[in-house]
């Protein structure tokens, strides 16, 4: 399988650098004082006292996931919402679609470098979270989940900092936005939730159906994906379903889709699904033939009107 040029050509131009050095070290500096201030707080609350906290370890999984998480979050969209403002800003924009690449492929090209090297600094870290593992008895089959986990954040980051950068021909600009859209997904996913719970809080009677239907735009919350995703790790049980649970009625479909992993897989597809659609947009607003379509139709439609109002 042929590699994207692209990315063959990211990846070794940033190998010749120090600067991936130096990034992967303030990584590894970053788990490692994540590590041992999580150490001292389980040393000191551990109900065996300071001698044994091996049963503790296990809190080190969501501890250092989320970290991981939280900083893939942040450094992803900062990536690749400089990938074309910043060819743009260079004046190489014009010339790297000049080559026989179609727009999609250079999208997945600037997107894929971001997730590779993602995916290096997430392997950088296994021996910090071999520890949970080895000591904690932890299963090594979380381990891969929380790969597909990284895989999937990076996915999503990337796809809304590569829409902004296709959007904006200036990379502050392009990053500001990422960080808008960022929290779109956060917080207007509650919205629906919020409006239910404020119209009850005015002393209606409580509609426990539209409350549960609030519900649903969580599924394309990232935030509330994670922590479906660490309940189930650390308690074998759904949160999601717990809230579904206090309704007295039985609803059907939302029962449905909250019982066993269902949230988690129904979630996943509609966050990569909206990865996919912002990848799409990204490569339909770069693309050149497209643009001079639209200029040329818009030319076309003032002399259209004057022929039509000659006549």
């Amino acid at each position: 399988m042929m590699l994207n040029p692209i990315v063959k050509r990211e990846i070794r131009v940033q190998a010749r650098s120090m600067r991936i050095c130096w990034t992967v070290f303030a990584y590894e500096a970053i788990m490692a004082a994540v590590y041992f201030v999580a150490m001292t707080v389980l040393k000191t609350n551990s109900m065996y006292g300071t001698e044994n906290i091996y049963s503790s370890l296990i809190w080190l999984y969501p501890v250092l996931s989320v970290t991981q998480i939280l900083i893939l979050g942040v450094i992803v969209p900062i990536r690749t919402a400089s990938a074309i403002s910043g060819e743009k800003e260079r004046q190489t924009f014009d010339i790297m679609m000049t080559t026989s690449m179609s727009c999609f492929s250079v999208i997945m090209g600037k997107v894929m470098t971001a997730i590779i090297q993602d995916m290096f600094f997430v392997a950088a870290s296994l021996p910090i979270m071999a520890l949970v593992f080895v000591i904690g008895g932890l299963p090594w089959s979380y381990l891969l989940w929380f790969f597909l986990l990284a895989l999937l954040v990076s996915l999503f980051s990337a796809s809304i900092g590569i829409f902004c950068s296709s959007v904006s021909s200036r990379t502050i600009t392009a990053v500001i936005m990422a960080y808008g859209l960022y929290l779109i997904f956060f917080a207007a996913p509650f919205l629906p939730l919020f409006l239910v719970s404020y119209y009850e809080a005015l002393g209606n009677a409580v509609n426990y159906d539209n409350l549960a239907w609030a519900l649903l735009p969580l599924l394309i919350n990232p935030g509330v994906y994670l922590y479906e995703f660490f309940s189930h790790v650390m308690t074998g049980k759904s949160a999601v379903y717990e809230i579904v649970s206090f309704s007295p009625q039985n609803h059907g479909f939302l029962n449905a889709i909250t019982s066993g992993y269902w949230w988690l897989i129904i979630s996943s597809i509609l966050l990569v699904a909206c990865s996919f659609f912002f990848l799409w947009l990204a490569s339909r607003l770069i693309n050149p033939v497209g643009k001079r379509y639209l200029r040329a139709k818009k030319r076309r439609m003032p002399r259209k009107k004057a022929a039509e109002s000659d006549t």
